[in-house]
């Protein structure tokens, strides 16, 4: 078993504080986290969720357990506008089982941060500005920040989906813009009209032609629930996103709670009025403006996971569109592959190896995944109002593949 050493985690949200627990359970001796924002993370409130099969792994290796707040999600039901449907959510395509675990992000980010020991330095308010690889012959590695230049044996890129640390070690590799946008939102669940209409173990994809939304409830962190919901479709090609680039030749982007354009939000009213049922428009639109924000959606993986003494977890390394329902798993599944390398390896090259071998795979594979699912669900939707029961298993079916929805079981 490896023991010792200096690490380094730029990025201190969920990837960044599941590094550094791996790191310490692997045998780390110092581990200084850089977190760029000063302010406090567990106040974003966006929900994501975690298939029950991956959580199980996940809770036998101590990433997740059920004292974090969390809702039992058991079908999807699929929705479609239709002018003939006798009530407000629209003509029901059909339903599937969905055994998901649904999670709101500052609630679980604060158990996880409240997971990793006081002996691990969380610096917050520090931007790290370049990550040096140690000349040749020298080991380790520069992280550098206003302070100065600081020398470490291992530095973790967890800093998300804009990495500095993959820009050091993959300059020349770029995240390519898909061709449309998710628009996200979460409110308090007592501001939801005729709640008694969907049940709150029910996941709603609500869809039309060029795509859809889905619609969950998640934990509200004290006790309560609050409506999460993600919407994507390609915006119409002549409407000025007012992001100020070209998705298509720049680095990624985003629009942050309250920045939403007039032009972005007349397009997601348009979607609300004309495209959804009723129902589901009205809950798109009870979101305040402070509570919406917008992601184009971006494809990445790194060529490999690791560059000398540079390693890569969760969006750092690979940038795979939400359809896939494994963004945070994957990123918890990364740290748990690491601890084990660090846990079994006797030298820095054995334990990355091992980890790099492992995640590029299943990066990749995650990344391929996204783009098929983006394909059925946004850029080349079936017809739905003519679907049934049996006609959606078989799409689904072929939209998913290898039934990797949710994430892939990790390999031991």
């Amino acid at each position: 078993m490896m023991r010792g050493g200096k690490v380094a985690v730029v990025g201190g949200s969920i990837a960044g504080c599941a590094a550094a627990l791996a790191a310490y359970r692997g045998g780390a001796d110092e581990i200084t986290v850089y977190e760029r924002a000063a302010g406090h993370l567990a106040d974003r409130g966006v929900g994501l969720a975690v298939h029950n099969s991956r959580y199980a792994e996940l809770d036998s290796a101590g990433y997740l357990d059920a004292d974090m707040p969390w809702v039992q999600l058991e079908r999807r039901r699929w929705y479609v506008r239709d002018g003939s449907a006798a009530g407000p959510l629209g003509h029901e395509v059909g339903a599937m089982p969905f055994p998901f675990r649904t999670y709101n992000w500052g609630p679980l980010w604060r158990e996880l941060r409240g997971r990793v020991p006081e002996s691990v330095v969380f610096r917050t308010g520090v931007t790290v500005g370049d990550v040096r690889p140690g000349a040749e012959g020298v080991e380790g590695a520069d992280v550098v920040t206003a302070e100065g230049a600081e020398r470490v044996d291992l530095v973790i890129g967890a800093d998300g989906y804009r990495s500095v640390v993959r820009e050091t070690a993959f300059p020349t590799v770029r995240p390519a813009y898909a061709g449309y946008l998710a628009w996200r939102g979460a409110f308090p669940v007592d501001r939801l009209a005729d709640p008694e209409l969907w049940a709150k173990e029910d996941c709603a994809y609500v869809v039309f032609p060029g795509g859809h939304v889905i619609v969950y409830r998640i934990p509200d962190g004290v006790g309560g629930h609050r409506v999460n919901w993600v919407l994507y479709t390609a915006p119409p090609p002549d409407l000025d996103l007012g992001l100020g680039l070209d998705l298509r030749l720049t680095a990624p982007t985003s629009l942050p709670p309250g920045g939403l354009t007039e032009a972005l939000s007349s397009h997601l009213t348009y979607v609300c009025d004309e495209l959804l049922p009723p129902y589901w428009g009205d809950l798109v639109r009870a979101t305040t403006p402070d509570e919406l924000f917008l992601q184009p959606m971006y494809d990445y993986t790194a060529p490999r996971y690791t560059s000398g003494r540079v390693l890569l977890m969760g969006d750092a390394a690979t940038v795979a569109r939400p359809h896939t329902g494994a963004g945070a798993v994957k990123a918890l599944q990364d740290a748990t592959v690491l601890e084990s390398a660090f846990a079994t390896a006797t030298t820095w090259p054995d334990a990355l190896d091992t980890y790099d071998t492992d995640r590029t795979v299943a990066g990749a594979a995650m990344v391929d995944l996204g783009r098929r699912l983006g394909h059925a669900l946004v850029e080349e939707t079936p017809p739905w109002r003519s679907m049934d029961q049996t006609a959606l298993e078989t799409w689904w079916k072929q939209a998913d593949g290898g039934g990797a929805f949710g994430g892939r079981e990790l390999k031991r």
